[in-house]
């Protein structure tokens, strides 16, 4: 008798106790904002420095921006400032998971000497652009919540950038060539 009463009262304490078999926990998604730091923008020298805010609660505000100012060896420039809002729209809840997202970008640019993948711009190799830049793009990016306080999104973006420059002969002091825009339909945004 002791060990049926015993058994009862065992399944009706289990029986009691809140169960969450479906649910997921929020104790990782941060609550209020994040502070972020773009380690692909850190490996080439560019300072930057993002904040992302949600607004409800599928969507969030992220705005970063990013300075290099330095001159590398045998007078190399890629010197440049640029701010880049991005509204994005996550699955399931912001800052958790999956999301699409909107952006768009704007800066100040003085590049000579530099050699890009793929063939593009060429004539930087020999001659110097300054001037500025201005587009937008969509893309797609997934975050890692691994607690409150510390977290890791990866997102890839492609769009439209529209340049206006202009160019000089060599990279230092050379002279006025001409004035020049060009349009640009591609990756916008590689962000770890």
């Amino acid at each position: 008798m002791k060990k049926k009463t015993l058994f009862i009262i065992g399944c009706l304490c289990c029986c009691a106790l809140p169960m969450k078999g479906q649910e997921q926990s929020d104790k990782n998604v941060p609550e209020k904002w994040n502070i972020k730091s773009n380690l692909l923008y850190d490996a080439t020298g560019t300072i930057n420095l993002g904040f992302e805010l949600p607004l409800a609660e599928r969507w969030s505000l992220d705005v970063s921006g990013n300075y290099n100012g330095w001159n590398w060896k045998d007078n190399r420039k890629w010197k440049h400032w640029m701010a880049q809002p991005e509204v994005r729209l996550w699955t399931r809840q912001a800052l958790r998971g999956h999301f699409f997202a909107l952006h768009a970008l704007g800066g100040q640019y003085n590049i000579g000497n530099v050699h890009f993948p793929f063939g593009l711009f060429k004539d930087l190799r020999d001659s110097r652009h300054d001037g500025w830049y201005a587009g937008g793009g969509i893309g797609y990016g997934y975050r890692w919540n691994f607690s409150r306080h510390w977290g890791m999104e990866a997102e890839a973006a492609v769009g439209y950038v529209r340049f206006d420059y202009k160019s000089y002969e060599c990279f230092t002091c050379g002279e006025f060539l001409n004035n020049g825009t060009r349009n640009y339909v591609g990756p916008t945004k590689l962000a770890v």
